[in-house]
């Protein structure tokens, strides 16, 4: 066993955070730092608290257990982490494939202390695993000097690819963020639109499109933005889309 292992539980449903509650209180060697109902909340508190051991329902609102698993990856020291849900044979035969530690409930001591012997953080390959578990994330994750900070996608106005990194802009500042646009396009579906190879761009920030001359008198056409003042030039392979929506 461990020896004081410190430990934030996130459950949305009152029951349950009582009931792992009262589990831990019996195990000595555990010392409970904060209980959380949603991922957001569990965010904010493993940033503080730095819990050596996170126990995450799969299925909360306003940000869900794999989605803050993955966030908590990002933390300068994360913790590890055990997931905990009721009987659902696909996360459960997703959680056995992929040697990741989860507790069914109604959860037994005896079955928690056996999950607290062998905990253990997760790897990247077993946290992509479970990504047919999750929707569409609510956030995405920026560290900036060594703090973790959400930033909500609905704010997101543009993504432009810049080297390795992306640069997130919202309306009040940019972010750099490590991630893909292909992925990104693939996850939210039609919410963000390619204008360009380099630049994804939300629809609802989409004001208008504008047709400019370039330097060597050639026509093209660049979206114009709402909240900042900045345009995105839209590629030729790209102009199908204006004429889709134009004929829409």
């Amino acid at each position: 066993m461990m020896h004081d292992i410190t430990v934030i539980v996130a459950d949305d449903e009152t029951p349950a955070r009582n009931r792992l509650r009262d589990l831990l209180n019996q195990i000595t060697a555990v010392k409970l730092l904060g209980e959380a109902r949603n991922g957001l909340e569990l965010l904010a508190m493993a940033t503080e608290k730095s819990p050596a051991l996170v126990l995450i329902d799969i299925r909360m609102p306003q940000m869900d257990g794999i989605e803050a698993a993955c966030h908590l990856q990002k933390l300068t020291s994360p913790p590890a982490i055990i997931f905990t849900t009721a009987f659902d044979s696909y996360a459960v035969k997703a959680f056995e494939m992929n040697a990741l530690d989860y507790l069914l409930k109604p959860i037994r001591l005896e079955r928690l202390q056996v999950a607290l012997n062998k905990v253990s953080r997760l790897n990247r390959s077993q946290l992509e695993a479970l990504g047919p578990l999750q929707g569409a994330r609510s956030h995405f994750s920026v560290v900036e000097r060594g703090r973790l900070q959400l930033v909500p996608v609905a704010e997101v106005i543009y993504l432009r690819a810049e080297q390795k990194y992306l640069t997130l802009r919202t309306k009040e500042r940019e972010y750099l963020i490590e991630d893909s646009l292909t992925a990104i396009e693939q996850e939210f579906g039609g919410h963000f639109l390619r204008l360009h190879r380099n630049c994804l761009v939300a629809q609802d920030f989409i004001a208008g499109y504008e047709r400019c001359r370039d330097h060597e008198g050639d026509h093209h056409y660049v979206a114009l933005l709402r909240e900042v003042p900045e345009t995105i030039a839209v590629s030729r392979r790209q102009q199908h889309l204006l004429k889709e929506r134009l004929h829409g």
